[in-house]
């Protein structure tokens, strides 16, 4: 089995088609399509469906491209390890950050460590909606996420780093009885006007099954996923949101937005790393993730961080 075909196959699924791919990889498009087919030979199995639209993955060739991922990212791991020899670590690490958590947040604390550390690595860090990210762990397209929830999932490992408890993040102008020290019960909230991430988001999910717990129904006005922009509207009193302290802290605005506990019930989610299982991982990957561990515990800790409570 050439290497080669399998990066070039890797390359047509990720681009869906043919002819854009042999002509990113300078081949002639009938060389490419013999590749194709060879591979299919192989395999005995039709590994793509044809369209007018470009090309897309069968079942056989969808499991072929996820072990075509891994194969291509251990070789090109092995030809760094073993050319660099016991030098000092080097390398690209990948860690994924689940958008409205505590990973975001953890990345900074990360980069200053890693640079510290590791000046050798190369950090990658990603923090997106759209990706399933144990998805891109079992394909090893990355390294490690820190992610909402805790599995399981087949394929992957979580470490639970942490529990975080959701607070309201309101405008300043927003008049709300509170409990003594400031809580607000989620009865008391149901009518105000809340911005909130989209459904696929862990966060939404935790905050949708509070409510209906509650039996409560909460006026849900937009659904933003940019902090910035959120952070703006809830300050120009457009509306409020329920976020971890982790996140709200980062974009309240003093003397226009304020930061409440909620109780009854309170609302909590668990942060975990979540990592390959079947993938061998690199020493530089390890090197990471335990500074990673590192940042986590430090800040699970701190005072700073109010609702949150370490799981290791």
């Amino acid at each position: 089995m050439d290497i080669r075909r399998l990066q070039a196959f890797v390359k047509i699924i990720d681009l869906g088609s043919i002819s854009r791919a042999a002509d990113l990889l300078n081949i002639a498009q009938p060389a490419l399509s013999q590749q194709l087919a060879t591979l299919e030979s192989a395999f005995k199995k039709k590994l793509v469906i044809r369209s007018k639209s470009g090309v897309t993955p069968t079942a056989a060739g969808s499991d072929l491209y996820r072990h075509a991922q891994t194969l291509i990212k251990q070789l090109d791991r092995a030809m760094v390890e073993i050319s660099q020899g016991s030098g000092p670590l080097v390398g690209k690490v990948s860690v994924g950050l689940s958008p409205y958590s505590a990973g975001s947040t953890l990345s900074v604390e990360l980069l200053h460590l890693v640079r510290e550390k590791l000046p050798g690595i190369t950090l990658h860090l990603t923090e997106s909606f759209d990706d399933i990210y144990s998805e891109l762990i079992m394909t090893g397209r990355l390294d490690m996420a820190v992610i909402h929830g805790a599995g399981p999932i087949k394929g992957v490992m979580f470490m639970p780093l942490m529990k975080e408890e959701f607070f309201l993040l309101a405008p300043e102008s927003l008049e709300l009885s509170s409990e003594e020290g400031g809580a607000v019960q989620l009865q008391d909230i149901v009518d105000i006007p809340l911005l909130v991430p989209p459904r696929h988001n862990f966060v939404r999910k935790s905050i949708d099954m509070a409510f209906l717990r509650k039996q409560l129904q909460p006026t849900i006005v937009a659904e933003i996923e940019a902090l910035i922009t959120l952070q703006y509207a809830i300050a120009d009193g457009l509306g409020s949101t329920i976020l971890p302290w982790s996140v709200a802290s980062r974009i309240v605005v003093p003397g226009k937005s304020k930061i409440y506990p909620l109780q009854s019930p309170t609302i909590q989610e668990d942060v975990s790393l979540c990592m390959p299982e079947m993938i061998p991982e690199t020493e530089a990957s390890l090197a990471v993730r335990e500074l990673l561990i590192e940042v986590a515990k430090s800040m699970a800790a701190s005072r700073n961080w109010p609702g949150t409570h370490s799981a290791l």
